[in-house]
């Protein structure tokens, strides 16, 4: 099954990219002509991801992660150790920026060399190899890192999968399934948190010729990891779950959104769907019978805004990936429009899980008054970064000391972000907070999608907030005026605090953008651009006190290097 039409411009692009290194305008008039579309709609497409060049790119193009875990890991010296090192080369040869985030935080410091990623790289192996494609050499393979820890919520373990599906097609209850969930409490596991047997009984109830069913594995926020692992390690929970939320919804359709960076466990997914096709599993007769379910991978054109739901859709409809003004929502007008479930890869298979063992069982296994499990990524200032399978309710403190290893060189905790920059930073005090979604929230930050990036004593939090606004800042889509002007003016802001340049106005000025921000965003992107600046005023307002009045960084990390001598 192919995408048609101009639904497929972006693999279109991505093929034309693949043969030339870019897009030359000549083949662009050719793929204009060829799927009737209008030149300048293709050319605003492809000038919008960051996957696409519209010209030729340098021999050696680096790209050096600048984001929160691997801005604690050492980015920041790898990237100034490459810039020297070819800084006589010329913008032909090497082009060295930085990225936003890889996917690969527990392996930070990563970076990419014309698109092949690498990680957990000093400067050393990273100057020979782009010495290496200098000289024509072909770059090694990516090395992938061994799994952290097993699923121990898999239901299956060895016996054949996708009984739900089997079951299902001999006794297609609907309603049973959408109670399971519901009574099992099963949220979105992406960050927003809604219950998902009430998305799926919406789009079952919605009117619409069509419906689909989307997974979101685009996961592109700082620290969020979590499903990669789980693509890797237990795809059959994922499709399965898309599967029975098709037959569930009356979606005949499944379309699997992931980032481009995640090359391996896409593999590791179309060699799952090829087998259900293969086993009758997925297609027009499942198992013989008159139910009907497809699924294909789309793989993203880059950037994080595409982890917003309607800008994914938009994606998938080969159009610039702008999040749509809500509502409507996706439930009832989704993917072309139509009635549409979207959840993420946790969330798919969590529900797998559930209706395989039980609503009762799943609850059972959160601790501390919790209910049910989580995967988590933890990254940053830990000996033991990866993606944990943990309990709801389990402590902070846990998560870090136990599971993560502790902080290196026994360092004390100075701050987390249990969720990555939209989170914000809780500081030491607050580290036996459990996994928990109201008892984080009543706490002023959020659970969200579990990515925990820890901060070591010695860091500036101040340098870690302007870090996560700066991350907003380029990767905003730049559609409403509030996002594009404010995020730029907030890193504006932030930056001149850490090199000495402020205004009596700035809080003030800090206070007014925040509120607009908030309320006048189009989506959740603009809405959290201050979370991480706000937080650190919260929790460390001597910090910010320090660089402001004092023009001193306590870590001595800001203001420039002829001043950190009397920092």
């Amino acid at each position: 099954m192919e995408l048609r039409g101009p639904w497929r411009l972006i693999d279109e692009l991505r093929s034309i990219q693949h043969q030339f290194g870019y897009l030359p305008a000549d083949r662009l008039q050719e793929l204009a002509a060829k799927i009737q579309v209008p030149l300048s709609q293709i050319h605003a497409v492809a000038s919008f991801y960051p996957h696409f060049h519209l010209t030729p790119p340098a021999q050696a193009e680096v790209r050096v992660c600048a984001d929160m875990s691997c801005h604690l890991r050492g980015a920041p010296d790898l990237k100034r150790g490459l810039d020297q090192a070819f800084r006589a080369s010329g913008p032909e040869k090497v082009s060295v920026r930085d990225v936003s985030c890889l996917g690969r935080c527990d392996q930070a410091p990563a970076l990419s060399i014309n698109d092949r990623i690498y990680s957990t790289l000093d400067e050393s192996r990273a100057v020979t190899l782009v010495r290496d494609v200098l000289a024509g050499r072909e770059l090694p393979a990516e090395q992938h890192a061994h799994k952290p820890s097993p699923v121990t919520s898999d239901p299956y373990g060895g016996d054949p999968k996708y009984s739900l599906v089997r079951k299902f097609v001999e006794n297609p209850d609907w309603s049973a399934v959408i109670a399971t969930l519901k009574a099992a409490g099963l949220r979105g596991m992406g960050g927003a948190g809604f219950p998902t047997g009430s998305k799926w009984e919406i789009v079952r109830n919605a009117p619409g010729k069509e419906k689909y069913i989307v997974c979101n594995a685009d996961e592109s926020e700082p620290g969020t990891i979590k499903d990669r692992f789980i693509m890797e390690n237990v795809p059959y929970l994922v499709i399965e779950g898309m599967i029975m939320a098709g037959l569930v919804t009356g979606a005949r359709r499944g379309i699997l959104y992931i980032r481009h960076e995640y090359e391996r466990p896409r593999e590791i997914l179309q060699e799952e769907i090829d087998r259900c096709y293969r086993e009758g599993l997925l297609g027009p007769r499942i198992l013989g019978s008159t139910l009907a379910f497809d699924l294909e991978i789309f793989v993203s054109p880059g950037g994080y805004i595409c982890g917003e739901e309607s800008a994914l859709l938009e994606a998938i409809e080969g159009k610039r990936a702008e999040p749509r003004n809500k509502p409507p929502f996706p439930g009832t007008n989704g993917l072309w429009n139509q009635p549409t479930a979207i959840n993420n890869v946790e969330t798919f298979t969590f529900a797998t899980v559930i209706l395989s063992r039980g609503a009762e069982w799943f609850k059972a296994q959160g601790v501390n008054a919790a209910s049910g499990m989580k995967f988590v990524g933890i990254s940053g200032d830990v000996n033991r970064p990866g993606i944990f399978e943990v309990p709801m309710g389990t402590k902070y403190s846990q998560l870090i000391y136990e599971y993560a290893g502790g902080i290196p060189g026994d360092r004390k905790l100075l701050a987390y972000a249990p969720s990555g920059p939209s989170s914000g930073y809780l500081p030491a005090s607050m580290v036996d907070l459990p996994l928990d979604w109201n008892a984080v929230a009543a706490a002023g930050s959020m659970v969200g999608s579990g990515a925990i990036v820890v901060c070591a004593e010695g860091r500036c939090m101040l340098d870690m907030a302007l870090n996560a606004v700066r991350f907003y800042r380029n990767e905003s889509c730049g559609k409403c005026v509030p996002c594009r002007v404010g995020s730029q003016k907030l890193v504006e802001m932030l930056t001149g605090w850490t090199e000495g340049r402020s205004s009596s106005t700035d809080l003030q000025l800090l206070d007014e953008l925040s509120h607009a921000l908030k309320l006048t965003s189009i989506c959740g992107l603009g809405q959290v651009v201050p979370v991480p600046i706000l937080s650190v005023l919260k929790h460390f307002r001597e910090v910010v006190d320090d660089h402001l009045t004092q023009h001193r960084c306590p870590a001595g990390v800001c203001f420039p290097q002829t001043q950190r001598g009397t920092a």
